[in-house]
């Protein structure tokens, strides 16, 4: 997967750029504040539809306009155009001046991974940061996965308004309750299983990859979910000894909305236990397994963005982290600093200098 070309229209701080990348290495420099990230978080938006920052696609807007453009030539051995287009009142998206009706139909189509230095905190966030993590990424490579969560969200906040409903009533029907909770249980079954299939795919290479990284290979990931060894009846059953609980509280306790992942180094869980640099080695070795699996599955290798990662890491680590990476995989970094970066990779890069919110390419036989 690469982007060629890339169009931008009133996207953060940048009125209107046009720029063509390399297919290997892209080093996007300046100093902070620059617009260095909004760079690279604009690839992400055209890929997924929202930014990795958390931000409502309202502030993606530039001050005093009413839309953004973002266009993309994006593909591997045939290439499509993308366009993403967002207003204050939403978002459309096109391929090849199509219109695609559902997003869900829209996200898998460009696949990304990302590093970014909130990452290094994912071990230590709540387990809805988690979640959310696993389900843009198996989003990506399952496109039922999203269709599927999309219908247990909706499902999940009937069951939710109808717990309010029963505890205000107090004499509501429980057979509208036990349907829902049925359909919630069915489709929560199928989120399980994506899940536990990914996690699995994980584990399959994260130790291996922790150890390229710092010498140590027993880390794994466990799948906390109120679904383990899922058999119906018992995870019914869960639900009907709930049932006062959930009326009081007027939400659903259990179910895969609540699902976590623990990293366990030696079975200690690095959240509690783990050292800072144990926890940014965990993340990296996971970022490099999504790599992998990634290809395995589409026979193709994500666009990946380094955005700042060298900030948080030393010289050594950051080269060690650049000698794992496949050549053959379209890398986009963003630095205040080139010198942390290995002069072979600085040698082979396009260069592209970023200046509140101009964009300048620079070729590196300038600066030696």
């Amino acid at each position: 997967m690469k982007i060629q070309h890339l169009k931008l229209l009133n996207f953060r701080n940048y009125e209107k750029i046009q720029l063509n990348f390399s297919e290997n290495y892209n080093i996007i420099y300046g100093n902070n504040g620059s617009g260095k990230t909004n760079l690279v978080e604009s690839i992400y938006v055209l890929a997924l539809t929202k930014s990795f920052r958390g931000s409502v696609d309202k502030v993606l807007i530039m001050n005093n306009k009413d839309a953004l453009r973002i266009e993309g030539h994006v593909g591997t051995k045939f290439f499509d155009d993308y366009r993403l287009t967002i207003k204050e009142n939403g978002k459309r998206v096109k391929i090849n001046n199509t219109n695609v009706d559902k997003l869900s139909d829209y996200i898998s189509k460009i696949s990304v991974v990302l590093f970014n230095p909130d990452d290094l905190r994912f071990i230590k966030d709540s387990p809805s940061i988690r979640r959310k993590a696993i389900n843009l990424e198996i989003s990506q490579i399952n496109n039922s996965y999203l269709k599927n969560l999309n219908s247990y969200n909706k499902i999940l906040k009937q069951r939710n308004v109808y717990l309010k409903t029963m505890n205000i009533n107090g004499n509501s029907s429980s057979e509208y309750l036990e349907i829902l909770t049925n359909k919630l249980i069915d489709i929560g079954e199928k989120i399980y299983l994506s899940r536990k299939k990914y996690i699995d795919l994980l584990n399959d290479r994260i130790g291996d990859l922790y150890d390229k990284i710092c010498g140590i290979s027993d880390l794994k990931l466990e799948y906390v979910s109120d679904y383990k060894n899922f058999i119906k009846d018992k995870i019914l059953s869960k639900y009907q000894d709930n049932i006062q609980r959930d009326i009081i509280l007027g939400k659903t306790s259990i179910g895969i909305h609540h699902d976590d992942i623990r990293f366990k180094f030696n079975g200690i869980n690095l959240k509690d236990y783990g050292s800072e640099g144990q926890q940014k080695n965990a993340i990296i070795a996971y970022k490099l397994a999504e790599l992998e699996i990634f290809y395995n599955i589409r026979k193709d290798y994500p666009i990946l963005i380094l955005d700042d990662l060298f900030s948080e890491l030393d010289k050594y680590k950051i080269n060690n982290i650049l000698g794992l990476i496949n050549n053959d995989i379209q890398t986009f970094i963003t630095t205040t600093d080139i010198d942390k970066i290995d002069k072979k990779i600085v040698s082979k890069s396009k260069m592209f200098e970023v200046n509140d919110g101009i964009v300048r390419e620079d070729l590196y036989e300038r600066r030696i």
